[in-house]
């Protein structure tokens, strides 16, 4: 059993009217998790209805919304209940259905999963504008990862452990590294299972999601788009050039790009400028929502990505990590490049201050300050900066900012 931290906050909002909607990436836990909701509800004595449209007995109280009502009312009688309703992509039209069944006023609270298909093909959240709140489980964060892999000893004071158990903390990023945070890979017993695990996660992913559902006509196109953008993770992705060497046109590779994001497997980065003459062009910067996945579209999954001094990796952990901690903030991650070479990994930009992050796998034994990130704060002039890292934690100056060289682990949520 792997404890998700997101768990804390929808039991919190069970106590809310509003729809909990929870989306993200195919088998990340999502079920999981409602389940968990469930009992725990059962246990406080509430009364529940669990209903999964991938279940074919359950598809008939979805014919209409009245169905679903009635179904409730039988469940339920005159009390209070709470209704889960698992994998609600497969409903057509599943945001109005929602909303017809939310408008209602009833006094049963629903919650509610689905994938990123939801986004693509029944537009949910301008349905349930003002009716849901969106909660986005990832896969198994690397906080999450080392609480499971010790067993859950260090739950509360994960930070001092992280500090003190340097070499063990330095193993388990390897490890996470290497295979990602999907569930069910995680708790496979060895490399060849957990190999399998993940071929079954993306085959299933591009069969259900992607060639099925979304009817992609193109599906060698598709794939060796995947690999190629697992390829060159944290480098610019420009688009005319990926098309010709695809053998597909530039808006239907922006269209497959769109299904990437959408079905949670790519986050689009984009640069940060202000002179347009001096900086980069508009091209984006893809990274993977999950490490284990990009490996094995790449083909360094496991054994094959250890010893490889995988910067992009790293990077993509990083930029993972990044996203967690500005979610429900107005701070936007950029990158930062000049067509004289300079180059930032990521800007964390709030509206008012920018704030720089270069990333280095390796472990520091004095300060560095690359030319990049001198450049960038010598024309933008942040308070602050960092260097993220494997080793100890520096403190120095370039002129008025002060630029933090911290160990990876300094970045994660307490």
């Amino acid at each position: 059993m792997i404890k998700r931290h997101l768990l804390g906050e929808m039991k919190a909002h069970l106590r809310q009217k509003e729809i909990s909607l929870i989306i993200g990436p195919r088998q990340a836990g999502k079920t999981t998790l409602m389940m968990f909701l469930k009992d725990f509800l059962e246990k406080q004595g509430e009364k529940t209805l669990f209903l999964n449209l991938d279940i074919e007995i359950d598809n008939q109280f979805f014919i209409s919304q009245d169905s679903l009502v009635r179904k409730i009312k039988l469940e339920f009688g005159q009390k209070k209940g709470y209704v889960f309703i698992d994998e609600i992509q497969r409903k057509e039209d599943a945001g109005l259905f929602l909303k017809g069944v939310y408008d209602m006023n009833l006094s049963h609270k629903l919650v509610v999963s689905g994938s990123g298909s939801v986004e693509l093909k029944e537009k949910i959240h301008e349905s349930l504008a003002g009716r849901k709140r969106i909660f986005e489980l990832s896969t198994v964060t690397f906080q999450e990862f080392v609480d499971f892999r010790t067993g859950y000893a260090y739950e509360d004071r994960l930070p001092f452990f992280f500090e003190v158990e340097r070499e063990r903390t330095r193993g388990f990023l390897e490890e996470y590294l290497c295979f990602g945070g999907y569930p069910k890979v995680l708790l496979a017993d060895d490399e060849i299972e957990k190999r399998k695990v993940i071929g079954e996660i993306y085959q299933s992913y591009l069969e259900r999601d992607i060639f099925s559902l979304l009817a992609v006509e193109k599906k060698e196109a598709f794939t060796n788009l995947v690999r190629a953008v697992s390829a060159q993770s944290g480098n610019l992705v420009n688009v005319s050039e990926l098309s010709r060497t695809l053998g597909i046109s530039a808006p239907t590779l922006q269209n497959y790009l769109w299904y990437l994001e959408k079905t949670f497997i790519l986050r689009r980065v984009t640069p940060y400028f202000r002179n347009l003459r001096k900086e980069i062009t508009k091209s984006p910067i893809f990274y993977f929502y999950d490490l284990g996945l990009r490996n094995y579209a790449v083909g360094a999954f496991g054994s094959a990505l250890e010893g490889r001094r995988d910067g992009f990796v790293f990077e993509n952990f990083i930029f993972n990590i990044l996203l967690e901690k500005t979610f429900y903030t107005s701070e936007r991650i950029h990158f930062w490049r000049t067509k004289d070479g300079a180059e930032v990994d990521f800007i964390l930009d709030d509206g008012n201050e920018l704030t720089p992050y270069e990333v280095k796998y390796k472990d520091m034994r004095t300060p560095e300050i690359t030319r990049g990130l001198k450049s960038f704060i010598a024309k933008y002039k942040p308070a602050r900066a960092f260097v993220v890292h494997l080793g100890e934690h520096y403190e120095t100056r370039v002129g008025e900012t002060s630029v933090s060289h911290i160990p990876f682990y300094k970045l994660l949520k307490a």
